[in-house]
C-alpha cells in the first residue's frame, strides 16, 4: 500500500506539530521560545514546507531546495533544514507501495549528484549556525559525487547526515523503540514526545551543539541528559516532571545549547510513526 500526498502531508505537519508542542529542553515549544525564534515560526514553517516537501515526481534535491525556500520566504531564518532533510526521504519511502523502511534504502540509494546540487543550494539557502566550511564537498561548491556519499563524508561529524548512511539507525532502532513503549506504558499527551527527545539527548552528543560550542559542550550536555532522563524515566507526577523539565531548559537557554539535531530526530521518529499508521 502507498499513501497519498494528503495522507503524506498530514503526517509530516502532525510530527512537526507534536514536536513543537513538547517541553524539550533547551529547544523552541510552546512553553518557552528561544535562539531568537518562537514557536509559531515552527509551526507555520511546517505549513509552507509539507507541500513542495511532498511533490509527487519529485527528485528529494528539488524537493529540499523548494521547501527551504518557502520557508525562508515565510518565517526569514532557518527553522527547519535538519527536518527537512531527515523528513524528505521518508516522504518519498511513504509514496512507494511495500515497506517503509525498504523502500527508504532504495530512496537513499538512488540519490544523485543534481540531488547533491539541489541540496546544497537548500542547506546554503537556510545557512545554519555553525556550518562553516568544509575541505570536501562543500556546499558552497558545486557538488562531485552523489548527495550520498557527500552525506557518508560528513557522517562521523553530523548526525542528520548519519541517518542517510546507516538507514536511519537513530530513528528505528533508538527513538521508535522508546515511542512505542511510553505508548504502551500508558504516556499520552507531550510526554512519548519527551521520552523520545530525551533519550536521543542522553545518546549521542547533539551535532548542532557540537558545531556551535564545540565537541567537549556536546559531550557535557549529554551527561546532563543522562541524569535528567533518569530522573524524568523515575518520576510520576507530571506537574513534578513539568517543572523539572522546565527548569532544565532554561539552564540550557541561558547558556544558549540549542540541541536542535535532537530536535529533528524527534521529529523524523514521530512521521515514521504517524507513516506507519497510515501504512498499516
Amino acid at each position: 500500500m502507498r499513501l497519498s500526498r494528503r495522507a503524506i502531508r498530514s503526517a509530516y505537519e502532525a510530527a512537526c506539530r507534536a514536536e513543537i508542542e513538547a517541553l524539550k529542553p533547551g529547544n523552541v515549544h510552546v512553553f518557552a521560545d528561544g535562539h531568537r525564534m518562537s514557536a509559531a515560526q515552527f509551526l507555520v514553517s511546517a505549513e509552507v514546507s509539507s507541500a513542495p516537501l511532498t511533490r509527487p515526481g519529485s527528485p528529494l534535491g528539488a524537493r529540499l531546495l523548494a521547501a527551504v525556500s518557502a520557508t525562508r520566504r515565510s518565517v526569514g531564518t532557518n527553522t527547519n533544514l535538519g527536518i527537512l532533510l531527515l523528513a524528505g526521504p521518508l516522504a518519498m519511502a511513504a509514496e512507494q507501495p511495500g515497506n517503509l523502511r525498504a523502500n527508504l534504502r532504495s530512496v537513499l540509494a538512488g540519490l544523485t549528484i543534481e540531488d547533491a546540487a539541489l541540496a546544497f543550494r537548500a542547506i546554503a539557502l537556510a545557512a545554519p549556525g555553525g556550518l562553516g566550511q568544509a575541505a570536501r564537498h562543500d556546499v558552497h561548491r558545486p557538488p562531485e559525487t552523489t548527495l550520498l556519499e557527500a552525506m557518508r563524508e560528513a557522517a562521523p561529524r553530523d548526525r542528520i547526515a548519519r541517518q542517510y548512511v546507516t538507514d536511519y539507525a537513530d530513528v528505528f532502532d533508538v527513538a521508535l523503540p522508546v515511542l512505542n513503549n511510553a505508548r504502551a506504558a500508558g504516556e499520552t499527551g507531550m510526554w512519548p514526545t519527551i521520552f523520545v527527545y530525551m533519550e536521543l539527548l542522553a545518546a549521542l552528543p547533539d551535532s548542532h551543539v557540537a558545531r556551535r560550542h564545540g565537541l567537549e559542550t556536546a559531550i557535557e550536555l549529554r551527561g546532563e541528559a543522562v541524569l535528567a532522563a533518569a530522573r524524568l524515566a523515575a518520576e510520576s507526577d507530571e506537574a513534578a516532571r513539568h517543572s523539572g523539565l522546565a527548569a532544565f531548559d532554561a539552564d540550557l537557554k541561558a547558556r544558549g545549547l540549542n540541541p536542535g539535531t535532537t530536535a529533528d530526530l524527534t521529529v523524523a521518529c514521530l512521521l515514521v510513526h504517524n507513516l506507519a499508521g497510515e501504512l498499516a
